[in-house]
């Protein structure tokens, strides 16, 4: 039998003004963007988060953290690509992801597919393999607001 571990990772940022929207990867068109030392990538976070987590390996402030100037303005693929590279290195590799962003808008349906390719890619494996949802708060919270953007992810890895 397989060494199978599952993780979870939750993130979340911000919406201000002068910055892109990035999730999975993927420039969506918006007025505001998600504010943080990196990109912000909010989708990208969780789901390293849940792999990094499943190998028992912390979190992304301990891997790039924020006092760190090398990661300022960072994009998440490539950090994600590290990750990949750190479970790799203990044995591991990912066997699936399935993330829910949670935004009142803009609406994502469009870039849904683009995500997922993107996060299949960095972490090698079938699209298939992942899967992106996205939902409404129906206004509650600070999601639903507009105020900020959250992100949950699970991931199981298996051992090579």
């Amino acid at each position: 039998m397989q060494n199978f571990r599952i993780g979870h990772g939750y993130d979340v940022h911000r919406l201000v003004e002068n910055r892109k929207l990035i999730l999975g990867g993927v420039a969506v068109p918006y007025e505001r963007g998600l504010l943080g030392h990196s990109d912000a990538d909010v989708l990208t976070h969780a789901v390293m988060d849940a792999v990094l987590g499943a190998a028992a390996l912390g979190d992304i402030g301990r891997h790039f953290p924020d006092t760190d100037e090398a990661y300022r303005g960072a994009d998440s693929i490539v950090l994600a690509a590290h990750v990949r590279d750190l479970l790799a290195a203990r044995g591991y590799r990912v066997n699936n992801i399935d993330a829910t962003v949670i935004a009142q808008r803009p609406k994502l349906a469009p870039y849904i597919d683009t995500m997922r390719d993107n996060l299949a890619r960095v972490f090698g494996v079938d699209p298939d393999a992942v899967n992106v949802k996205a939902t409404t708060e129906e206004k509650l919270g600070f999601t639903g607001s507009g105020d900020g953007i959250a992100a949950h992810a699970v991931a199981t890895i298996i051992a090579d």
